[in-house]
């Protein structure tokens, strides 16, 4: 029975792993057109409507995802991703950026036959070099908004960190149209949500790292910061475990209320001490693929005046950077407990030729749910809160992030 019990042992420590991945924090696609001067025209052509006008007779008759209807958020706000690691395809293995995001599910990056822009300035898959690669035949198209792909399915082998997932399903994208993806610093996404937010029909990368049973844990952990060098990362995704030297205090713990976003219930947000938002509770996905704060429109513009933010000609939002240290704070309570950001936290500093603004954290975006008008918890919230995503008891934890000079 000892020896049983033994080789069970062996077997589970060699067969799991616990894996760190590396982050890089880099301007935002909207930072990079905004200091070129060319933000207002991109924000004009790719609207959702406009961008399906100019392109829908590009793609095939009865595309799913350019059904009317279909330009759901999945997140809008790719123009605002600003960290993303390092993965590999392929055998031998082939180097892709991607943007980990807990706000969609899908895993592509481009295709050598991609015939756009944005795929002759990223790196690009090479299948026929790849020998444990599998053609699917599958096409799938993903609307993000402000960017529409169009690509055919694949299956090959995936490396994250040294953990290897076998036969992982992903899309090899042949269109990107439009400049969303031409400025991006990364070459494509690794979606960490739930299988029921996939355009693409198969495993999730999570899902099939764990129906291969190669993680410690069914639960992963973001670790962003705000700061950037040239040496260390910005941040780090940890796979199959959380790492308590990157936070303090206790987590707390949220459940999952629908299983599709990482979506969870949040009771309230207060400002200069009073909670003119959602006094009855309201649902908030945890979305790592966006830099802002997102909420309904409405209640956004009241966000926007209580912190004396003026609006710009492209909806925009900036406030004085002389009035930083008089600004209120904002306060989410997640069950029971408050998440207080002061105006350090949700005010972005940017550099325009040798002025330097700040805009706002908070953007209006009207995102509806079965359960009501959602809210997106976004990088700007997550610098300061360590975040663990748990599949085991769909759950989400939060707890305080320890500032990089703490850490080893």
């Amino acid at each position: 029975m000892k020896s049983v019990l033994l080789l069970l042992l062996i077997w589970t420590w060699t067969s799991s792993a616990l894996v760190r991945v590396p982050l890089r924090r880099v301007p935002s696609i909207r930072s990079q057109l905004r200091a070129e001067g060319l933000l207002q025209d991109f924000l004009k052509e790719h609207r959702p409507d406009m961008f399906g006008r100019h392109y829908a007779q590009c793609y095939p008759p009865g595309t799913p995802s350019l059904r009317l209807g279909r330009s759901s958020e999945k997140i809008y706000n790719f123009m605002d991703a600003q960290y993303y690691g390092e993965i590999t395809l392929g055998t031998p293995g082939q180097n892709f950026s991607v943007v980990f995001d807990t706000g969609s599910s899908d895993l592509w990056v481009p295709s050598t036959y991609c015939v756009s822009q944005a795929c002759a300035m990223h790196r690009r898959f090479w299948a026929f070099e790849s020998t444990s690669f599998h053609h699917d035949g599958r096409m799938f198209g993903i609307n993000y908004g402000s960017g529409h792909l169009l690509g055919v399915m694949a299956r090959d082998t995936l490396k994250v960190a040294g953990l290897t997932a076998e036969n992982q399903e992903f899309g090899e994208s042949v269109y990107e149209p439009g400049s969303a993806f031409v400025m991006a610093r990364f070459d494509g996404v690794l979606g960490m949500g739930y299988p029921s937010l996939a355009e693409i029909l198969g495993n999730p990368v999570f899902d099939n790292m764990l129906a291969q049973k190669i993680l410690d844990q069914p639960v992963f952990s973001f670790f962003l910061s705000r700061k950037t060098s040239s040496g260390n990362p910005e941040g780090e995704l940890l796979l199959g475990g959380i790492d308590e030297a990157l936070y303090s205090g206790p987590i707390n713990w949220l459940p999952v209320t629908a299983k599709g976003y990482w979506q969870i219930k949040m009771d309230s947000i207060v400002v200069q001490g009073v909670s003119p938002f959602c006094p009855h509770g309201c649902q908030a996905i945890v979305d790592t693929g966006t830099s802002l704060i997102g909420g309904p429109t409405n209640d956004i513009l009241n966000i926007q005046q209580l912190i004396g933010a003026s609006p710009t000609n492209i909806g925009e939002f900036v406030v004085d950077c002389a009035r930083l240290s008089s600004l209120p704070h904002v306060t989410f309570v997640l069950r029971g407990k408050e998440y207080t950001l002061s105006s350090e936290h949700y005010v972005r500093k940017e550099m325009l030729g040798d002025r330097e603004l700040c805009f706002s954290g908070f953007q209006a975006v009207d995102m509806v749910s079965p359960e009501g008008p959602l809210w997106i918890l976004g990088d700007v919230f997550l610098t300061q809160f360590y975040s663990v995503f748990d599949r085991g008891q769909d759950r989400v934890g939060f707890a305080t992030a320890k500032q990089p000079i703490e850490l080893n």
